[in-house]
């Protein structure tokens, strides 16, 4: 009697499944690699910041604040990455990834930008510029302003964002407009639901979330849908390439 062991990866493409594996590589060197703190150096900070390096808006997405972060993730990547590799091909998926991941990054900071000006109007230039030369040492020692005006400037300015989740929001978009029939069950429905539906409902609620700035929840809404929104360009403007080039559509 022949006893095959269970490999998850056996049928899961090239680079779907390096960058589950890439992820959770970099998930224990966070664990191991205790005198150095990766989280603060490879995770994404405003530019003003003086954590900030150019090279995080790359390096953050390979970056996780939880296992439990790193694996729902990894399994969207799992789910429905895989199938988008198989379709478009290895360099097509690989690329769609890092610029959904980069594009998500901006977005953030973007956004960032946007917060820190309304929040300076309320600030002296004074203090202002007191929390940009002393700010980030504060913070890293776990402090903050007692100003609230003061503190929450702080927090905008030197709070450092990881995750793949830009991009795995632009794989679940790509899936939904590839295949926007297919019936999906998410928990904890107990029906089919449209692939479509299922993007449509997640983009509503993270901006949603992301207008109502829900306090304590540390998630980045507006890098989620700066995924989205870098997804469906990249969609149709490949669309628009196949067709003109006589290739496939889908």
């Amino acid at each position: 009697m022949n006893q095959r062991s269970f490999n998850p990866f056996s049928n899961t493409p090239a680079v779907t499944k390096n960058l589950i594996i890439i992820n959770a590589l970099f998930w224990l060197a966070t664990i191991i690699m205790t005198k150095l703190d990766l989280t603060e150096m490879l995770g994404l900070h405003y530019p003003l910041s003086k954590g900030f390096r150019l090279y995080q808006i790359i390096s953050y997405m390979f970056m996780h604040g939880s296992l439990s972060h790193l694996f729902f993730n990894m399994f969207a990547v799992y789910m429905f990455g895989r199938t988008l590799e198989s379709v478009w091909g290895s360099k097509r998926f690989l690329s769609f990834y890092m610029i959904t991941g980069i594009g998500a990054g901006l977005v953030n900071l973007l956004v960032a930008y946007l917060r820190i000006r309304a929040v300076e109007a309320e600030l002296s230039p004074d203090m202002i510029t007191e929390i940009y030369r002393e700010g980030y040492g504060i913070f890293r020692q776990g402090m903050n302003y007692t100003d609230p005006a003061s503190g929450q400037l702080n927090i905008l300015i030197n709070t450092v964002t990881v995750g793949a989740s830009g991009a795995v929001f632009g794989i679940l978009l790509a899936f939904g407009m590839l295949f926007p029939n297919m019936q999906l069950y998410i928990i904890p429905f107990p029906f089919p639901i449209k692939a479509k539906y299922m993007v449509m409902g997640y983009g509503l609620i993270e901006l949603f979330s992301g207008f109502a700035e829900i306090r304590g929840d540390n998630v980045a809404h507006f890098a989620h849908l700066g995924g989205m929104l870098f997804g469906i360009i990249i969609v149709l403007y490949w669309r628009k390439k196949d067709r003109n080039n006589g290739t496939y559509s889908y």
